[in-house]
C-alpha cells in the first residue's frame, strides 16, 4: 500500500475559546475524492483553511505523501504544499484572458503553452482561450477555474463548496465532468459541501461533520444505509421518528415489537423510517397476500394531504393511536383524498433503533 496522499492527524483549532476543529483526523489516497459533509459552521471550511496553510491548527499534524508539512513547530508554507484551491467564486483575474488564467503561476515557456491548451481542451473551452471571464457564463468560468487550479500539478486539491454558485440543471453536469477530469489527473481531493446529494455523487469516502467532529466516515452507501445515530439519518434524508421504550430488548408500538438488543430495559428510543421506505397496505380488504412478518404489522392513518412531487408522490398521514404525523413517499402518482382511512407498515431491515437523542445534544 503506497502512503495516503494527504493524512491530517488529531487537528484542533479553537476561536475565542471556542473549539472550531475538533480532534479531526483523516487520509485521501491518490485519486481518491473525500467529501467533508455537515451543516454551516461545523469546521468544514475551517479545515480546509488549516491545511492549505491559511490558518494554523493548535494541535495536531499535516502530511503530505508521508512527508510531515505541518505540525505547531514545522511548517511549509501555503505555496510550498503542491496543492490546488478552488472556491465557489472561482477567482478567475477580469483582466487576463482564460489561457493567461490557465497559465497564471506556471513558469513560461512552451511547456506552458502545452499544459493550457491540454487542460483547456480536458474541460472543453479550448475554443475560449482567447476569450475574457466577464464574457463566459458560470459554468464555463467554473471550467476555467478547475483548469486553472491543476495546471501546476498539484497532488491534493481542495475544494470548497465549489458549484453552489451554479444553476441547479447546469450543477449536475459540471459535478461529473470536474469528477472525470479530477480523476483523470490522480489528484487527490478534499471537497467540503453542506449538501448531502454532493457528498452522494462525487466522492469515495465520506466524512460527516458535527460541531467540529468527525461523527462518522465511510463510503457513502453505508453511511447513508447504517447511520450512526437518528441526527445523521435526518442529514440524508426525511426520516419518520416513532417513539417506544425498551422492555427486554424490544420495544413495543403500532408497529410490532421491535429488537433493541444492547439497549438496557426503560431506555427511550426513536425507531427511524425513511419514507421511501414506508409501505402502504394496499391489500388489507383481502385482496392479495397477507402482510409476512417481515413487514411488520399494520397501523391504521388517515391522510392528511397528498402531492405529487415528480417522480414520486408524497402522502402525509395522522396515525390513529396518537395522532403522530408520518410521511411516505410512492412511486408515480399515487393522490388518495384527504380523510382516507389506510393501513401503514414498514420491514423491521429498512429502520434503525437508536436511544434518543435530545436536539441540543
Amino acid at each position: 500500500m503506497s502512503a495516503p496522499r494527504l493524512e491530517i492527524k488529531n487537528i484542533v483549532k479553537k476561536f475565542d475559546g471556542r473549539q472550531v476543529v475538533d480532534d479531526v483526523s483523516l487520509t485521501v489516497m491518490p485519486g481518491q475524492v473525500t467529501c467533508l459533509l455537515g451543516p454551516s459552521g461545523c469546521g468544514k471550511s475551517t479545515t480546509l483553511r488549516i491545511i492549505a496553510g491559511v490558518e494554523m491548527q493548535d494541535s495536531g499534524t499535516i502530511h503530505v505523501d508521508g512527508q510531515l508539512i505541518c505540525d505547531t513547530v514545522h511548517r511549509v508554507p501555503p505555496e510550498g504544499r503542491s496543492i490546488g484551491l478552488m472556491f465557489q467564486d472561482f477567482a478567475l483575474f477580469p483582466h487576463l484572458s482564460v489561457g493567461e488564467n490557465v497559465a497564471f503561476g506556471l513558469p513560461k515557456g512552451r511547456d506552458a503553452r502545452t499544459r493550457v491548451e491540454e487542460l483547456l481542451k480536458k474541460v472543453g473551452m479550448l475554443r475560449f482561450i482567447d476569450e475574457y471571464p466577464h464574457q463566459l457564463s458560470g459554468g464555463e468560468q467554473q471550467r476555467v477555474a478547475l483548469a486553472r487550479a491543476l495546471a501546476p500539478r498539484p497532488r491534493i486539491m481542495l475544494m470548497d463548496e465549489p458549484f453552489s454558485g451554479l444553476d441547479d440543471r447546469l450543477r449536475d453536469d459540471i459535478r461529473d465532468e470536474t469528477l472525470e477530469v479530477l480523476k483523470d489527473e490522480g489528484t487527490a481531493v478534499l471537497l467540503v459541501t453542506h449538501e448531502p446529494g454532493e457528498a452522494m455523487r462525487m466522492a469515495d469516502e465520506i466524512a460527516l461533520l458535527r460541531d467540529g467532529k468527525i461523527v462518522q466516515q465511510g463510503a457513502p452507501y453505508n453511511i447513508y444505509n447504517a447511520p450512526v445515530d437518528r441526527k445523521a439519518a435526518a442529514f440524508f434524508s426525511d426520516i419518520n421518528v416513532i417513539s417506544g421504550t425498551v422492555e427486554g430488548a424490544l420495544t413495543q408500538t403500532p408497529f410490532g415489537d421491535f429488537l433493541a438488543p444492547g439497549v438496557p430495559d426503560g431506555t427511550d428510543v426513536d425507531i427511524v423510517i425513511r419514507p421511501q421506505h414506508l409501505k402502504i397496505d394496499f391489500d388489507r380488504g383481502g385482496v392479495g397476500p397477507h402482510p409476512t412478518a417481515e413487514d411488520g404489522t399494520p397501523a391504521k392513518a388517515t391522510v392528511i394531504r397528498a402531492r405529487f412531487v415528480g417522480a414520486s408522490s408524497l402522502i402525509e398521514f395522522k396515525m390513529e393511536h396518537d395522532g403522530s404525523v408520518l410521511k411516505a413517499t410512492v412511486p408515480s402518482v399515487f393522490l388518495p383524498k384527504s380523510g382516507t382511512a389506510l393501513w401503514l407498515m414498514f420491514r423491521r431491515d429498512r429502520c434503525f433503533v437508536f436511544p434518543r437523542q435530545q436536539l441540543g445534544d
